[in-house]
């Protein structure tokens, strides 16, 4: 079903929730190819930004191909969100920029006070939003949890639409919770119900099962997939074709999971050229792509143990040639 955030017109109800070193533009290709109908990129500080490294330059990087894109930026103050977003308008050209207020990590969220410290300050929150709106031409959009301690989602939610933004994204699990409880699809409901802006929900997707579960109990215009899609791109066309066409999802086999992290592998090679950034990105996405298989447990062992490409390789060939299917 498509559906608009501002002008952005969107193909269907999934979307790629923006993972902290794990979207980059190599893993955004590989999601897109399953059909994914909104990408998020991974989250990028707007200090960063203000001072541009190559690290930053690489984490910036988009293709066409990933559009409808939305380039995620954090921070605590208006002064570098403004500069950083009028940067990312103009030379990244994404479709939406959306504002962290959710990260719930150490370094982000306490150091900095940024992601979901924001939960705290809702008129802090409002300024930065305003400041976003006011100084790009292209929607804005916020992700946030249901609060820091406890849930203010509702009153975050309308007080970030009155600041202009073009859609909200609900992760209803609080700071202090992480991710150690079930997360409450209820306050996506209550967000829902408040608001008159798309409200995307997040949390707990496993299956294209649950993505349509998630949509009918809370009426959200769309879902936004994590650490389900994580070795699991499949995930992305399943859900998409069980909302759109009610087909149910067929079972990946362990050669196609291989297939796919061969076809990563090359994405990743093609966008870097430092070879312990690509070693590590190999090895990180080997063991989510073998996890859940029959023995995955000491494969993922052997895989950290692994010092080269072929090594690599070489193990996963004969450890998938021992499984059944």
């Amino acid at each position: 079903m498509k559906w608009k955030i501002g002008d952005v017109e969107i193909d269907n109800q999934v979307v790629l929730a923006p993972m902290a070193g794990i979207c980059d533009s190599a893993f955004r290709r590989i999601v897109k190819s399953m059909g994914c109908g909104l990408i998020e990129t991974e989250m990028v500080s707007t200090r960063a930004i203000m001072h541009m490294n190559s690290k930053t330059q690489e984490m910036l990087m988009m293709t066409d191909y990933e559009r409808p894109i939305a380039q995620q930026i954090f921070g605590s103050d208006t002064e570098s969100f403004e500069i950083a977003s009028k940067y990312i308008e103009e030379n990244m050209q994404p479709d939406i920029i959306d504002i962290n207020m959710g990260c719930p990590v150490t370094k982000v969220a306490v150091k900095s006070r940024a992601g979901s410290a924001l939960l705290k300050d809702p008129d802090k929150a409002s300024d930065i939003v305003e400041t976003v709106v006011n100084a790009v031409d292209i929607p804005v959009t916020v992700k946030i949890r249901s609060g820091w301690d406890e849930n203010n989602a509702v009153e975050m939610a309308k007080t970030i639409e009155n600041a202009g933004a073009s859609a909200i994204a609900i992760h209803p699990r609080t700071r202090h919770e992480r991710y150690d409880v079930k997360a409450d699809w209820s306050i996506i409901k209550e967000v829902k119900d408040e608001v008159s802006i798309p409200v995307i929900g997040n949390g707990d997707i496993r299956s294209c099962y649950d993505a349509k579960r998630m949509l009918d109990e809370t009426g959200c215009d769309a879902i936004m997939i994590g650490r389900g899609i994580m070795g699991n791109p499949w995930i992305i066309r399943q859900c998409v074709e069980y909302l759109d066409y009610g087909k149910e999802p067929e079972r990946v086999s362990s050669k196609e999971k291989l297939d796919m992290f061969k076809r990563h592998t090359e994405l990743i090679k093609k966008d870097s050229d430092n070879p312990k950034i690509i070693a590590h990105k190999l090895r990180t996405n080997a063991a989510y792509y073998m996890k859940n298989l029959h023995g995955s447990v000491e494969i993922k062992k052997k895989i950290f143990q692994t010092e080269t490409e072929e090594e690599l390789f070489d193990l996963l060939e004969n450890y998938v040639k021992t499984l059944k299917y």
